[in-house]
């Protein structure tokens, strides 16, 4: 089993950032690709960034790419993820995942099976 704890959500301003963070416990050598998803009110949820523990080979979608970035921390077992330039529309439950290996299938969220309890962000205009 892997436990995953994201925190670091909050209340913004449009043009702020936030950090989240995904503490990743347990079993962690079962865990190979990182991702983070939103999901917003009466939505489904949405693949945003991905990056693999080793190599580093990070994805993204394209509504954040050049104003979110994802990276690890292998030794404390930790993925963030740096969001710049926040819009309205980036209001949001985030989430982490943990998926066994790397995939093209990494923007599908059945890909994944762990998840953390998810952080919200709220960016105000």
């Amino acid at each position: 089993q892997v436990q995953l704890a994201d925190t670091g959500g909050g209340l913004v301003q449009a043009g702020g950032s936030l950090t989240l963070s995904c503490a990743a416990s347990g079993h962690t050598s079962s865990t190979y690709a990182m991702g983070w998803f939103l999901q917003a009110p009466g939505k489904e949820r949405e693949f945003v960034a991905v990056i693999s523990w080793i190599g580093g080979s990070t994805y993204y979608a394209d509504s954040v790419k050049g104003r979110f970035t994802i990276s690890r921390d292998n030794a404390k077992n930790t993925v963030r993820l740096q969001m710049n330039s926040l819009k309205p529309e980036d209001t949001a439950v985030y989430y982490c995942a943990a998926a066994p290996y790397m995939s093209s299938m990494y923007y599908d969220n059945t890909f994944y099976n762990y998840w953390g309890q998810g952080t919200q962000v709220t960016v105000s205009s």
